[in-house]
């Protein structure tokens, strides 16, 4: 009998140790965990919980304060004032200043590994107003700034750890977010542990934060399942209605940002030498070859929006003129027989993913029927972005999670000055054309400069768009307090456990 009770006491005790943690698993693993290093998604998530921002986007794609409590541009668009919290301290008991902002904001825009130089090359400097006030200057107005900053570029790091840990402060980082880095095991977990010294204690529930990644749709829904997992992300479409129908479960969904397509290595080395990279008449063939409403139902369930471009049909940044195209097998062949290859090979590598398989899959089935042959090639995430890098790729599925701005969302893996333009596209009259686009504070204007990138993309065909993302998460019936945001990305800040 003791026994039993001793026992019993052991749950209990193992599940109020359980109690303390949220477990979120996720679909990828981060790269470096440095904002100013950083590239994928895996990463975002990590710095959500990590590493506030100037200001953060909302559900309703407004900007909320966050280390900033306000914010103003000049008269005429070219300086951004910007006022700051007096009660954020880094997870090293460093104090947020604006001399540390300013700190910040030029490494990331001129350090010599940065990767955030790109986001931030209209700002010409950074002047420290007062302690807790700094003015941002711009070479010209810059629509995009506002967005840029919401994201990894407007993270704030502890200028004394990065300056102590050098390169390797991606191993370390230290932020001045709810909860701070504890331990990383690479394909396995990211610990983060409460950060004692934030500033809204009231809303963080739980000691830890544990992020598993998961590439499997399926194994991550199967951990949920189990009780291994309270959130996950990017649920499967096909799995949506089981969540619904699971008493134990909660489903949430919210229209995303995000994008996917097939991205071509256009000029990027060795990789670059075959004839979709020299002819866009066979990039035209296999997107005629393509059905995406078929891609959505079959592989999305019908949950995800079809589109040939970054914008969804509902945005006014979608240019009508190029309404999503419907099949046509007959012209796909045509093509193929102007450009006088009756039978090319198409290397398309793909994260290890069950959906980006599964589109690579109905494309292959699709562009067969053409006469294109596609060679699905599955790799690790990291892996492959080494790989495009290197230029060693003929065509890739890119996700992209998407951004408030339509700027960043062109401009990711498309814009010469892109650290993400593995293709190495860049003529000249896109790349003027979205600096027009960049430099526009007016609506119209800025519509009518997107639109000219648009009729471009849609005659290079560089990237051929496939869809817009819907995010889906499942969560235990028991968590409170979550909100999807369009960003696809979880707050931690709120969440509760019954």
């Amino acid at each position: 009998m003791r026994g039993l009770k001793l026992a019993m006491l052991g749950l209990l005790l193992a599940g109020a140790a359980q109690a303390t943690d949220l477990r979120i698993g996720t679909q990828e693993d981060p790269d470096r965990l440095d904002p100013a290093l950083g590239g994928t998604f895996g990463g975002r998530f990590v710095f959500t919980a990590m590493c506030d921002k100037l200001w953060d986007l909302t559900p309703q794609m407004s900007f909320a304060p966050q280390l900033a409590t306000k914010w103003e541009w000049s008269a005429d668009g070219r300086a951004l004032t910007v006022t700051l919290r007096d009660d954020v301290t880094f997870h090293d008991g460093e104090k947020m200043t604006a001399d540390t902002v300013a700190w910040n904001l030029e490494r990331y825009r001129s350090a010599a590994d940065s990767v955030r130089k790109g986001e931030l090359k209209p700002v010409a400097g950074i002047e420290v107003v007062d302690a807790h006030t700094v003015r941002i200057k711009l070479t010209q107005p810059f629509a995009p700034l506002l967005a840029v900053l919401s994201d990894r570029a407007g993270m704030m790091v502890s200028p004394k750890a990065a300056e102590r840990l050098g390169k390797d402060f991606f191993t370390a980082p230290v932020c001045s977010g709810p909860y701070k880095f504890a331990e990383r095991v690479a394909q396995d977990r990211i610990v983060l542990d409460r950060f004692p010294g934030y500033r809204d204690q009231a809303a963080l529930h739980f000691d830890r934060v544990v992020i598993r990644p998961t590439p499997n749709s399926t194994v991550r829904l199967v951990n949920l399942q189990a009780g291994q997992l309270d959130i996950i992300q990017d649920l499967a479409p096909t799995d949506a209605a089981k969540v619904k129908a699971d008493a134990k479960l909660k489903f949430s969904s919210v229209t995303g940002l995000g994008h996917a397509g097939v991205y071509f290595n256009i000029a990027n080395g060795a990789g670059a030498e075959n004839p979709f990279a020299k002819d866009k008449r066979l990039r035209a063939a296999l997107d005629a070859a393509i059905d995406r409403n078929v891609i959505n139902q079959v592989v999305m369930d019908g949950l995800f929006g079809p589109t040939n471009q970054t914008e969804a049909p509902s945005s006014p940044y979608f240019n009508k003129a190029f309404p999503v195209p419907a099949r046509d097998v007959a012209k796909a062949k045509a093509l193929l027989a102007e450009a006088g290859i009756s039978h090319p090979v198409l290397e398309l590598k793909l994260q290890n993913a069950p959906r980006d398989q599964q589109v690579a899959e109905v494309i292959q089935s699709m562009a067969a029927e053409a006469g294109i042959e596609v060679k699905v090639m599955v790799g690790e995430s990291n892996a492959n972005i080494d790989a495009m890098t290197k230029g060693a790729f003929m065509a890739h599925i890119n996700n992209w999670s998407g951004r408030a701005d339509p700027d960043a969302n062109l401009s990711v893996y498309l814009a010469c000055d892109s650290f993400q333009n593995w293709g190495k596209y860049c003529p000249a009259n896109f790349n003027a054309a979205l600096e027009r686009g960049r430099s526009e504070t007016d609506p119209a204007k800025r519509i009518a400069a997107y639109n000219e990138v648009v009729s471009i993309l849609a005659e290079d065909r560089p990237m051929l768009y496939l869809y817009n993302t819907t995010w889906l998460f499942a969560q235990r019936a028991g968590l409170k307090g979550f909100v999807p945001v369009p960003d696809g990305l979880i707050r931690v800040q709120g969440v509760s456990l019954e």
